[in-house]
């Protein structure tokens, strides 16, 4: 008899124990790991971009260097510049490759008028250079870090010019030309959503030499030499490529 009780007396403690110990134990459960979400920059995207400019341009002729110089002439110009892009990323890990093309119309516009007025030109006539479109097709590359892009480029670009040289006594002559050259830069881009990307872009052209070899206002032959910096602010519109998991 003494068994028998003491038995169920046994059996009632560990029923009465038992809420109390699952209490005890339940803040001691680790919870599964939460998904933490990074930024995917694959996808195509389209956009928008201006800003401004500056060009050099080392003008040549027969009466060849002014001294320790590799030009007759220089001068400069500057202006704005806006276009639009469309290009596609792939992303592995935290590099993004990608492909870009972009269009746009320029107002980078200069000419050595300052120089002639103060008489120190080596001839009797005017330059100016005006970069009035032009369009590049790059490779892209770059490092992210989730919403956080620094990107480099580069690739090929073409340029549409309008160069006038006037000559006070035997008129003007004025030209169009066209050139193919190199672009090259980097920046730095931010997913401000998960489809709208702004960014800030440094770019430098070089769209080589053009020759005028028969001027008709009865100029002696010449060459011009381009090259241009431009900065610009950009915003993207990416399609598709929702944020992913990362665990």
């Amino acid at each position: 008899m003494k068994r028998i009780l003491f038995t169920t007396v046994s059996l009632g403690v560990l029923g009465l124990m038992s809420p109390a110990l699952g209490a005890d134990l339940s803040p001691y459960i680790k919870a599964p790991a939460a998904a933490s979400p990074i930024y995917d920059w694959s996808g195509f995207y389209v956009g928008v971009f201006g800003g401004g400019g500056y060009g050099n341009h080392n003008l040549n002729n027969t009466l060849g260097p002014a001294g320790f110089a590799n030009f007759t002439i220089n001068y400069s110009s500057t202006g704005g510049i806006a276009g639009g892009e469309a290009g596609y990323n792939v992303q592995s890990g935290n590099i993004v490759l990608g492909v870009e093309g972009d269009g746009f119309w320029s107002g980078i516009k200069g000419s050595d008028i300052s120089q002639f007025n103060a008489g120190t030109l080596p001839i009797g006539s005017m330059d100016a250079t005006n970069l009035r479109s032009g369009a590049t097709v790059r490779a892209r590359g770059g490092i992210a870090v989730d919403r956080l892009l620094l990107f480099f480029t580069g690739g090929w670009a073409y340029g549409n010019f309008l160069h006038t040289n006037t000559d006070p006594v035997l008129g003007i002559d004025q030209f169009s030309t066209h050139r193919s050259g190199l672009a090259a830069g980097g920046g730095i881009a931010y997913a401000l959503t998960d489809n709208l990307i702004g960014k800030f872009e440094y770019r430098y052209y070089d769209f080589g030499r053009y020759v005028r070899a028969a001027p008709l206002n009865g100029q002696l032959p010449y060459t011009v030499d381009n090259t241009y910096s431009v900065v610009t602010v950009g915003l993207d519109y990416k399609f598709g490529g929702p944020v992913v998991a990362k665990y």
